[in-house]
């Protein structure tokens, strides 16, 4: 007899936004952390903080770097930060800079990983987040609303 088989939700699109104060008297590193917690790239209380560091040295540069030199880089950012070594492996990198690539906020080129067609990043979440991502995601949550009327 044929063993049933589970299948498992899997989803196909998913977002984290969370609320915090605003983005007053900040330092840049501490915008940047709470950008990630706002947009669910990094949990609270999560002292492994290495995105924070590689997203801000994508923000930093405007040429497209490779995975070796984010590694370098974030390793020197997060000395300048006082913060632990932690992380900056490179296979940590590359999974961190998938994540804010499946986010839709950088982007892979021929020439390395970049911020998303060198936009603002205001525009980025407007219009590939906000009006794309989020709107696809509401729009399948009201069908299922509606489904069960």
């Amino acid at each position: 007899m044929p063993m049933a088989s589970i299948s498992k939700d899997v989803p196909l699109a998913e977002i984290t936004l969370r609320r915090y104060e605003k983005p007053f008297n900040m330092e840049r590193r501490e915008l940047i952390r709470k950008l990630c917690l706002s947009v669910g790239l990094l949990q609270p209380g999560d002292s492994r903080d290495v995105i924070v560091d590689i997203f801000q040295v994508l923000l930093d540069r405007k040429e497209p770097l490779g995975a070796e030199k984010i590694v370098e880089a974030t390793v020197k950012a997060r000395q300048e930060a006082k913060a632990p070594a932690i992380g900056v492996t490179p296979s940590n990198v590359r999974r961190q800079l998938k994540r804010l690539k499946d986010l839709f906020l950088i982007e892979k080129t021929a020439g390395g990983y970049r911020i998303t067609e060198q936009e603002e990043l205001k525009k980025i979440f407007q219009d590939r987040i906000e009006n794309f991502y989020l709107k696809s995601i509401v729009e399948r949550v009201r069908e299922y609303f509606e489904a069960l009327k």
